[in-house]
């Protein structure tokens, strides 16, 4: 067998593995603080950073042009100047606490991505956010690291190779994101 199909057959595996019942869940929870006007808050390092201001992007505008009503999604990756102030004046592992502190209220949604399930400013933001009251899920691939014990809801993809695992965070994004679109145009 190809790498080309090795990749493409790992994929498929992963895939198989989601589970439907936690998707269904993370999509009730989506519409629960879309409904109720709360902030539904991604973050993320390198890749995971990119894949949070990229589904950050769909729901914004998309909910918005659908129904009239925009969610209150922001990706605290996105404002660099203030990611890399906080982690020149403090540290790298605080870029995204101070902003959630700023940010987050009870009823929130706070999504932390990580390949690793180990990154110290995740970990931190998600600490942070559950003592704030918010829901917090994470995403995270191998063994599913500390954030797997420190977020609320995780989802975990079984795999060593962050590329397939970069892969399954942004399916089960887009997916959710498809499916709350789907519902809120029904309800629209």
């Amino acid at each position: 067998m190809s790498f080309t199909r090795d990749y493409l057959n790992d994929v498929k595996v992963l895939i198989d593995k989601l589970s439907e019942d936690q998707i269904e869940l993370f999509v009730n929870d989506i519409l629960a603080v879309w409904k109720q006007k709360r902030k539904l808050i991604f973050m993320g390092n390198g890749g995971s950073s990119a894949t949070a201001s990229h589904i950050v992007n769909d729901f914004q505008k998309c909910l918005q042009l659908d129904t009239g009503v925009a969610v209150k999604a922001m990706c605290l990756s996105d404002n660099t100047p203030l990611a890399f102030a906080w982690a020149n004046d403090t540290e790298f592992a605080n870029v995204y606490t101070p902003q959630i502190e700023c940010w987050v209220e009870p009823g929130d949604l706070v999504v932390g991505i990580s390949g690793s399930g180990n990154s110290p400013n995740i970990l931190n933001a998600v600490a942070a956010a559950n003592k704030l009251g918010a829901l917090t899920y994470g995403l995270a691939g191998f063994d599913g690291g500390k954030l797997a014990d420190i977020a609320q809801r995780v989802f975990l993809v079984e795999s060593d190779s962050m590329q397939r695992i970069e892969d399954l965070h942004m399916i089960i994004l887009h997916l959710a994101f498809a499916e709350v679109r789907r519902r809120a145009n029904i309800v629209a």
